[in-house]
């Protein structure tokens, strides 16, 4: 009988103490020991290309040695303080300069906390419930980001399907949800319900696809007529199709847009940012405590996390940081884009340089049931 192998040993240890066997996220066969630069290796020491980068917060890779460098340099003066520290200001400032529509900034641990919160305060800002989002659109876990996220029963729009067990039917009543890439859909849909939608949060680029040209324009034409809140969640985009994101990328400024992943330079920071008039929602001295949204974390704006997202955003501005992001996904897309074709399969590469799929179609994708 063959020896078990490191990996499933852990594994099996794994099986005991942890729900299906993992952390939810990736394949819980899977267990890495240690990455570096573009590579990480699994505890049987085999080794990976790592295209998965963490899912997003990685950009530059493992290790890299500016970013150990400064967070070495802050662990000695503390990890975390539940107060303000200035490497979060600082970085509040950076976000505040590359984001348009950041006027100022609300820290958080994570990018599902930060769409949470987002949307909670659309509905502050409005005094409205309805919120709005595409059917496909990822999030994070909160109970409205977990409905028609991955819907495998595809049912009359705008009405929700939730996603996971344990959410109440009124979350469920407060949803709406509109196929992405369809104006014309949502522009009747608004003329019914409209008055009574606090906030639409969009993915900028949906999962793997991008907006169809005149898209996002009209999703913000519609917000401005009809008073409501447009969230940009930008936790996978920004910092990444560009310094200033999507925004910058597709030119279209929300209201808000929720920020995560690369801003922490791997380590658990998101963020909420947005003009001064929504944000003074999170300040009971403003707004009074009947508008005040209450808000508090253990690590918000950690300055470990703090100085290793403002050291990896500071290289991603350097000269020639994006041609090269942009560089290395134009290459993997033609590369698949050769071999496909001299194979003669149909398909499809869709989505951006730096976050792309390839869709196993002879039709453009431009919704999630495209996608399906």
């Amino acid at each position: 009988m063959r020896d078990k192998t490191v990996m499933q040993t852990w594994a099996e240890r794994a099986s005991v103490v942890l729900p299906a066997g993992g952390f939810g996220n990736f394949d819980p066969s899977v267990f890495i020991r240690e990455g570096k630069g573009s590579r990480v290796w699994d505890e049987d020491g085999r080794e990976y290309v790592d295209y998965l980068i963490g899912s997003g917060p990685m950009l530059l890779g493992h290790g890299h040695p500016e970013v150990l460098e400064a967070v070495a340099e802050q662990l000695p003066k503390g990890m975390t303080f539940f107060a303000n520290n200035a490497p979060g200001v600082e970085l509040a400032e950076e976000i505040c300069r590359a984001v348009a529509c950041a006027e100022q900034v609300r820290f958080l641990s994570s990018g599902g906390e930060a769409d949470m919160y987002a949307m909670r305060l659309a509905r502050a800002y409005t005094g409205r419930d309805k919120i709005l989002k595409f059917e496909g659109g990822y999030h994070g876990m909160s109970a409205e980001a977990q409905m028609s996220l991955a819907p495998s029963r595809l049912v009359n729009f705008p009405q929700a399907v939730p996603d996971s067990a344990g959410i109440p039917e009124a979350v469920r009543d407060e949803m709406l949800i509109a196929p992405f890439n369809d104006a014309e859909y949502l522009e009747n849909l608004l003329a019914e319900w409209g008055d009574r939608v606090a906030g639409i949060i969009v993915e900028p680029l949906q999962r793997i696809i991008p907006p169809a040209p005149g898209f996002l324009g009209a999703v913000r034409d519609l917000c401005d007529r009809y008073g409501i809140v447009l969230i940009f969640d930008e936790v996978v985009t920004g910092f990444r199709f560009a310094y200033g994101g999507a925004q910058e990328a597709y030119g279209v400024t929300p209201d808000l847009c929720t920020l995560g992943k690369v801003i922490g330079g791997g380590f658990p920071l998101a963020a909420v940012a947005g003009g001064t008039p929504i944000m003074d929602h999170f300040d009971k001295a403003i707004v009074g405590a009947d508008r005040w949204l209450m808000m508090l974390g253990t690590l918000s704006g950690n300055p470990v996390a703090a100085v290793a997202g403002l050291k990896t955003m500071e290289i991603l501005r350097r000269d020639g940081a994006y041609d090269t992001l942009c560089g290395h996904g134009e290459r993997l897309q033609a590369m698949f884009r050769r071999h496909l074709e001299a194979a003669g399969i149909p398909h499809r590469i869709v989505g951006h340089p730096t976050l792309f799929d390839v869709v196993f179609t002879d039709r453009d994708v431009r919704t999630y049931r495209d996608v399906l």
